[in-house]
């Protein structure tokens, strides 16, 4: 058998025995479109002093190492972060809330890259910041543009995007600490929502413009809970829902690669055809 070189290797030679070898002069001939092919849409937020995390966690902290001109005369800068596996836009691994499910190293790629939906809640969820997606409100969204593709990427629009990253507006308090976390008010999944995801859809992950996908008056993480028990991989805090479509885009969502993490930083972006 030989290998893609050696067949590129003997195309070329018939090339230059046929007389038919490319006039280096001319402009290459433009290929077939890439698997890029489209607008790129960046969903992440930078990650600096102002990123927003969970009360009871501490902030991303970037520390200067090096920076300057060195002593052997060229230009150096490194730098070391600090930063807690859940805030900015970050994975939730199902392990975070399902005992022996996939951590965050454990994810396979095919379920972080896949096609996109927008499922645009905003009207009823600024209405009401402690509003909670039920199924119906998945299934009114069926009815409209038709069924969820299987094997989808949910990502939810709430609308509470444009806030970012103003604490108070965007989850409800600036308090630090437990009594932070008592007051956090922005909408989130309900668990039969979930359940519906889960269970009548197979959707391949789900993601939220909110620091989570349950509601911020939520003490049972039930949403969390019935998404992961199907191994079902959760972003949060994602940007710029407002610049996708509805349907046909393709979301690309690779977090890093934290050995036994229940999650981490995330950059994920979607390619717009």
């Amino acid at each position: 058998m030989f290998t893609v070189r050696q067949i590129l290797a003997l195309i070329f030679t018939l090339g230059l025995l046929l007389g038919c070898q490319p006039d280096p002069l001319q402009p290459a001939q433009e290929g077939p479109p890439g698997p890029l092919q489209g607008t790129l849409v960046d969903l992440t937020y930078s990650f600096d002093s102002t990123t927003i995390y969970w009360p009871t966690a501490s902030g991303f902290k970037l520390h200067v190492d090096a920076k300057g001109w060195q002593d052997g005369g060229y230009y150096y800068e490194a730098n070391s972060f600090e930063s807690a596996e859940h805030g900015g836009t970050h994975l939730d691994a199902p392990v975070h809330f399902a005992e022996g499910k996939w951590a965050s190293d454990e994810i396979p790629l095919d379920r972080l890259i896949g096609p996109g939906v927008v499922i645009d809640i905003s009207e009823k969820a600024l209405a009401d910041r402690d509003y909670l997606i039920r199924a119906m409100d998945l299934k009114a969204w069926e009815a409209e543009h038709g069924l969820l593709p299987e094997g989808s990427i949910v990502l939810f629009r709430t609308g509470y995007g444009q806030y970012w990253p103003d604490r108070v507006q965007y989850m409800g308090t600036d308090i630090r600490g437990a009594e932070g976390v008592a007051a956090l008010h922005f909408p989130g999944l309900d668990s039969d929502a979930a359940v519906w995801l889960r269970e009548q859809r197979r959707v391949r992950a789900v993601g939220i413009d909110t620091p989570s996908i349950d509601y911020g008056q939520s003490t049972r993480f039930e949403a969390h809970q019935e998404l992961f028990a199907g191994n079902i991989p959760v972003f949060e805090n994602v940007a710029n829902l407002d610049a996708l479509p509805i349907l046909n885009f393709n979301v690309i969502a690779l977090p890093m690669k934290i050995t036994g993490g229940s999650g981490g930083p995330l950059r994920i972006i979607a390619i717009v055809p």
